[in-house]
This record gives C-alpha cells, sequence and structure tokens, in this order.
C-alpha cells in the first residue's frame, strides 16, 4: 500500500526534529490530550435549528424580538389519558408547582372549571379536554436545552405516570440528548470493532490496528477538546465527527506506517526508515489531507450556518489527524516496531494483478455503462423530495416522541402552533385580525389578549402571568394553531396565507414564528447554498489536485468518478421513494467528495508512476493491482461506519447522513478501481505530453538558476 511519490526535496530539519525529537513530542501530545480531555466536557450542544438562520430572514428576526420582548423558554405539551375535568385540574397544579415550570396553560386558564358543568360551554374547552383527554402547555423557566428544564421534565412524567403523553421543543431536545449519546456510543463501538476487523484482514501485523486506533483516537479527543473555542456544537456535528475522523483520516496512517514497512524490509535501520518513510509520504499525506480539507472548508461559507459548525469542526479533525500522523505516530512506530515486528502475518489479501487485467479488458464497456448512468442520475437528483426542519430530527418514526404526537393528534387533531409578532398599537385592529384568522378552515383557534379580554374591560384584571404572555409594551403576541403537520405543502400554504392576513393588518415591523415559517426559511435558505457549496468544494478540490500533479487535465479526471458517484448516491432516495433530508444531502456531496478524492490521488499518482517503467496497459494494470487493496480497506472502514450510523441511530437526519456516506463510500471506491484507470489509459497521450512539457519546462529553470547562479 506504499504511495508512489517521488521525493520533493527539503523538510530535511524538521524530519530530523520528528525522529530526534520523539520523547518531546510524546509529552506535548501527552499534555495536549488530557487538556483536551477536560476541556471536551465544557463544550454544549445545541438542538435548535432555527439558530442557524441567518438575521436577514424574516422567522429568525422574530424569534429574535420575541427573545427581547417576552424570552424564548422552553415548551412542551403534556396528554393526560382518562382523567375526568376535575383530575386534570389536580394534576395541572401539581405541574405548574414543579422546580423549573413557569406555568401550565389549560382549559381553566379562561374559563372557570369549578361551575357546574351546565354552565360550562364544551366548545370552549374542547382544544384542552375531551374524552377523558386533557391536554396542556406548558411554558418553562429556562430555554428548551436547559440541565433544569430536563430535570423538570423528568419530575413531570414521574407525576403522570403511564397516564402522560410529552411533545414539544423541550421535550424532543431532551430525547434527542439521550439517544444520541447512547446510540452515538454503541455506533462508535461497533464502528472501532468492524475497523478493527477490517484493518486485520488488510494489514501485516496484528498490532498495526491497534497502533491506528490509538492515534486517531488521541486526534480525535484533541479535536473534541478543540471545539471549547467554539463554545458549542450542533448535535448533527456532534454526532458525526468523531466517527467520520477515524474513517476518513485513517488513510494517513496506513499510508505512513506501510512506506515505513517497505523501508525496513529493504533493510533499513528503524530511525532511518522512518525517516525515509516521512520523506516519501508527508506530500501525500499532506495532498490528500488539504483535499479533503477543502472540501469539508467548502461548508463553512453556508449561509445556514450549520455548516460553517460542520465544516469548521471536521476540517479541524483531518488538520489535527495530520499532524498527528506526521508528528505523533512516527514515535510511535519506533517505540513498538519491535512488537509490530513480532507480531506480523503474511498478507491475508490476494495479488490484485489479475483484477487489474480484467479492468484493462472492460475499460471501454465500463465508460460506456457509466455514461449512460451519469446522465439520468444527474437528473434525478435534482428530483428528489426533502426534509428540512423538526420532522427529520426529534419526532423522526421509532422515537418516543413521534408516538406520543401520534396518540395526542389521535384524540385532538393535529396542532400545529404559529406565533405572530404584532405592533401593540390598537386592541380593535389586534381583535379584528383574530376573528379573520378564525374564520380560516384549517385554524383550531387562536388565543390573544384582545380576542379573550371582553371588550370595555382594561387590562388591568388579566392575571400577570397570562398578560406577559401575550402583550408588552412595544408588541402584542397571538397564538394561532392550524391543522398541519409542521412540515408540508399545505403547511407552506397555510403559513403564507396567515402571514398575508397579518400583513394586511400590520405591514410594517410584524412577524410570524413557529416551526413551520422557521422550516421555509431553513429551506429557501440551504437550497440556495447547495448549488455555491457544491461548486466550491469542487473547485477547492480540483486546485488542490492541479497543483499536485501540475497539470490541467488530471484534476478533471480525478474528480469524474468521485463526481458521478455522487449522482448515482442521490438519486437512490428517488427511484425508491424515499424523503431525505435535505441537511444530509448537501453535507455529505462536500463529505464524499472529500474523503474519497484520496482514492483517486493515490490511483492517479501509482498510474503516473508505473507509467514512467511501461507503457500505458502496464500501467493501468499495475496501477489498478498496488491501489486496489487501500482503496478497498479505506473505502470499506467509511462505508462500515456510515452504515453502522444508519442501523443504530433512531434520529432520521443522521441515519439519512450515515446511508448516504456508507453508499457514497462503496460506489466512490468501486468507480475509482474501475473508471478512473480507463480514463487515465484513454488521456495518457495527453498526460505524457503535458508530463513532458512540465519537465521540460522545470529543466531549463533550473538551468537559467544555475547558470545565474
Amino acid at each position: 500500500m506504499k504511495l508512489h511519490l517521488k521525493k520533493r526535496g527539503g523538510g530535511n530539519s524538521v524530519v530530523n526534529f520528528i525522529v530526534n525529537k520523539k520523547k518531546r513530542i510524546q509529552v506535548f501530545f501527552g499534555i495536549l490530550f488530557i487538556l483536551s480531555l477536560i476541556c471536551s466536557r465544557f463544550v454544549s450542544i445545541n438542538y435548535d435549528l432555527t439558530e442557524y438562520l441567518p438575521n436577514t430572514v424574516q422567522s429568525k428576526q422574530g424569534i429574535n424580538i420575541m427573545k427581547k420582548e417576552f424570552g424564548y423558554p422552553g415548551t412542551a405539551k403534556v396528554m393526560l389519558d382518562d382523567v375526568s375535568l376535575y383530575e386534570a385540574k389536580a394534576y395541572k397544579d401539581k405541574l405548574e408547582a414543579v422546580k423549573g415550570v413557569d406555568m401550565v396553560l389549560w382549559a381553566d386558564t379562561f374559563t372557570e372549571i369549578y361551575q357546574s358543568n351546565e354552565f360550562i360551554n364544551a366548545d370552549d374547552i374542547d382544544a384542552y379536554y375531551k374524552n377523558r383527554h386533557a391536554v396542556m402547555d406548558v411554558v418553562f423557566d429556562e430555554e428548551d436545552s436547559s440541565p433544569v428544564t430536563s430535570k423538570a421534565i423528568d419530575e413531570m412524567q414521574k407525576i403522570t405516570g403511564s397516564k402522560g403523553h410529552f411533545i414539544g421543543s423541550a421535550v424532543q431536545n431532551k430525547s434527542l440528548n439521550e439517544s444520541l449519546n447512547r446510540e452515538i456510543r454503541n455506533a462508535t463501538v461497533i464502528g472501532v470493532f468492524m475497523i478493527i476487523i477490517i484493518l486485520c484482514l488488510t494489514t501485516t501485523s496484528w498490532f498495526e490496528p491497534v497502533l491506528f486506533l490509538l492515534v486517531m483516537g488521541i486526534a480525535i479527543v484533541i479535536n473534541n477538546g478543540t471545539n471549547i473555542f467554539l463554545g458549542r456544537i450542533s448535535f448533527l456535528t456532534s454526532s458525526v465527527s468523531a466517527i467520520l475522523q477515524l474513517a476518513v483520516a485513517m488513510d494517513y496512517s496506513i499510508f505512513l506506517i506501510h512506506s515505513f514497512t517497505s523501508e525496513k524490509e529493504a533493510g533499513v535501520e528503524p530511525s532511518q526508515a522512518i525517516a525515509n518513510a516521512i520523506r516519501h509520504s508527508a506530500s501525500s499525506i499532506s495532498a490528500c489531507g488539504v483535499a479533503t480539507i477543502i472540501g469539508f472548508i467548502a461548508l463553512t461559507l453556508m449561509k445556514f450556518s450549520i455548516g460553517f459548525d460542520m465544516g469548521l469542526v471536521l476540517a479541524k479533525g483531518i488538520f489535527v489527524s495530520l499532524m498527528t500522523v506526521l508528528f505523533l505516530m512516527p514515535s510511535l512506530i519506533m517505540k513498538f516496531s519491535g512488537i509490530i515486528g513480532k507480531t506480523a502475518h503474511k498478507p491475508f489479501l490476494p495479488s490484485f494483478h489479475k483484477f487489474g487485467e480484467f479492468v484493462y479488458k472492460i475499460r471501454f464497456a465500463v465508460m460506456i455503462i457509466v455514461l449512460i448512468i451519469a446522465i439520468p442520475s444527474y437528473v434525478g437528483k435534482g428530483m428528489n423530495d426533502f426534509l428540512y426542519g423538526n420532522d427529520s430530527v426529534g419526532t423522526s418514526e421509532g422515537t418516543k416522541v413521534y408516538e406520543d404526537e401520534k396518540l395526542i393528534n389521535a384524540q385532538f387533531g393535529r396542532s400545529n402552533m404559529l406565533l405572530l409578532m404584532v405592533p401593540n398599537t390598537s386592541m380593535v385592529r389586534e381583535k379584528r385580525l383574530s376573528d379573520e384568522l378564525k374564520n380560516l378552515s384549517y385554524v383550531k383557534n387562536v388565543t390573544s389578549l384582545a380576542d379573550t379580554l371582553p371588550q370595555g374591560i382594561p387590562e388591568s384584571i388579566i392575571p400577570d402571568s397570562v398578560l406577559s404572555l401575550l402583550h408588552t409594551k412595544n408588541y402584542s403576541r397571538m397564538l394561532v394553531n392550524i391543522k398541519t403537520k409542521n412540515e408540508s405543502a399545505t403547511a407552506f400554504k397555510c403559513t403564507d396565507e396567515i402571514q398575508s392576513v397579518m400583513k394586511k393588518y400590520y405591514p410594517e415591523n410584524s412577524y410570524i414564528v413557529g416551526v413551520t415559517p422557521c422550516t421555509q426559511d431553513i429551506k429557501t435558505t440551504i437550497t440556495k447554498d447547495y448549488d455555491f457549496v457544491d461548486l466550491l468544494s469542487l473547485l477547492g478540490v480540483a486546485i488542490v489536485v492541479m497543483i499536485v500533479f501540475k497539470s490541467v487535465l488530471i484534476p478533471f479526471l480525478v474528480v469524474i468518478p468521485i463526481e458521478i458517484a455522487i449522482f448515482i448516491n442521490m438519486v437512490f432516495p428517488y427511484l425508491v421513494g424515499e424523503k431525505m433530508v435535505f441537511m444530509g444531502y448537501i453535507v455529505v456531496s462536500c463529505i464524499q467528495l472529500g474523503a474519497t478524492v484520496d482514492y483517486a490521488i493515490l490511483m492517479t499518482n501509482n498510474y503516473l508512476d508505473c507509467r514512467s517503467k511501461t507503457d500505458s496497459k502496464g500501467a493501468l494494470i499495475d496501477a489498478v493491482a498496488c491501489t486496489a487493496p487501500p482503496v478497498m480497506t479505506s473505502g470499506m472502514i467509511l462505508a462500515s461506519v456510515g452504515y453502522i450510523l444508519h442501523f443504530t441511530c433512531s434520529i432520521k437526519a443522521i441515519g439519512d447522513i450515515g446511508h448516504l456516506i456508507g453508499r457514497g463510500a462503496l460506489f466512490s471506491m468501486t468507480l475509482v478501481i474501475i473508471l478512473l484507470p480507463a480514463l487515465l489509459h484513454l488521456f495518457d497521450s495527453r498526460i505524457s505530453k503535458s508530463r513532458l512539457r512540465q519537465k521540460r519546462i522545470s529543466d531549463r529553470l533550473h538551468s537559467l538558476i544555475k547558470t545565474a547562479s
């Protein structure tokens, strides 16, 4: 698995430092590891996707005003089974007394329920009580993800027991936190186990997998600890960054240790062997690393700033992995070289020479088949149906929140809450707006102070706990429940209509807030991001490849199989009729390009090296024979990690990302092995002419420099 790159000179002082100062390097990384382990405990996790919206969109502006005027506390909805009206009132009082709960809104908030049943109008309370089921809205003292809020939910669940069903943003965040901690821990354990099996089958020493995982483990802890400079990261980033860093950066360790093994087999003593290995592999490892970093950095330029969050953490992770492999791993290889030698075993993988001959024979058929598949795949990937908001996160099918939501909807119907923020200028205008909204067929109920307060009655008689929910000096807040899902074409249409009605009465400084309008703005923002980010990551990787190979043609050939693999990967959800999480779609495009372009760089390197010794046919066969083992090792590791995430995670957003990564790694691996050699062979004469011209220019420059000196 040696990477066949010629020495490019320089760097001797750095290599000498790495070899001669190995103890200092180990101490430095040891201290950094311990500090990072401590710091990682202070990195908080954010579950609110709306936080990543740009301040220019109307829903984010509305949220900012609502935070300023009313605060932005956590909320939940609780349904109680088989309770009388008075039992529900008793439960409500107990829930409201829980530490961390600000208030509980129920039928008794606006209706006197202790009067005789004959005087209670069922229509006034059916939104809160019917068929011996009671549903209540809970407002907490602190935000959704606060530990105080989480403890309050635990206490409320103890009070309600089996009668209680809980949904809402605060419950969703708590469920996400608990599920992710458990599921990602399980996925990591399974992933490490699978990686060990793959490495044992593809390396030549039983100890090498241990060394790989040790180095990568240190790099992952350092990356997690340095996230403290970001303050907090998104739950998506927290879920996938460590396991992706492990899968993507494993290549660099493999390249270095096999270069070292080749030097030792040639009879070079360990210190000199590791020095030679660094010189031979550092440039290629760096090139692969920079190409991957560029792919991730493109994410940081998204207007929907969760891309910045994820892109920065992943890019930082690859950089840390590069530094760990290039500086720490050589000292560990020298330290454990004896154990590596004693635990050596014969390779389990067969020779791939015959496979290389097979790839040569089918090269034209492969190009024709891939061309036929690529065009419809490119068209089809743009026809996918996507999810953009919370329906792809905490309320995914299979979660407790999802099941509770179904039960509540069965009793009280769908309830999608929208919050209208309008200037507090006229109670008469507010009442007219409320009445017009009530007349819309899809509106379940409207709660506003103007609608609740009888005409001519002053606001002063309303309890402050209720008044502060609906009015401040500057703004009025109206709660509108509509009979739609949070995310659907119908929900978007209804929200747009409500916004147009609101703008008729309040054309300026009025906003609509809620899951649906925020999801609409996420959709608008992120879809605009996609083409820009996709093109930028592609150009960035192409420029890196162009610099490495000093060629304009080679970057096109290198990215063709990766891009086609992305097209085929992304068309699958359309073919099977699955809705895909758009965040996963855009992120995985960059991840698949950045992570698997290493395979293409390695194949191209080996082809060019073999071409300098033989004809184009022999170069293709030899390049496939020596490239297939490392590419298959890396590809199987990345695919395993992706599919483990897919099968172990109940959160649709993360499961989708895992599925796309796993399937994409398999497609990229396959096309790099069978399509890229065919393209290199097809354009062999142009590549050779370009390299010859480059060599002449280089020789001329050297001659001029020599003459001048």
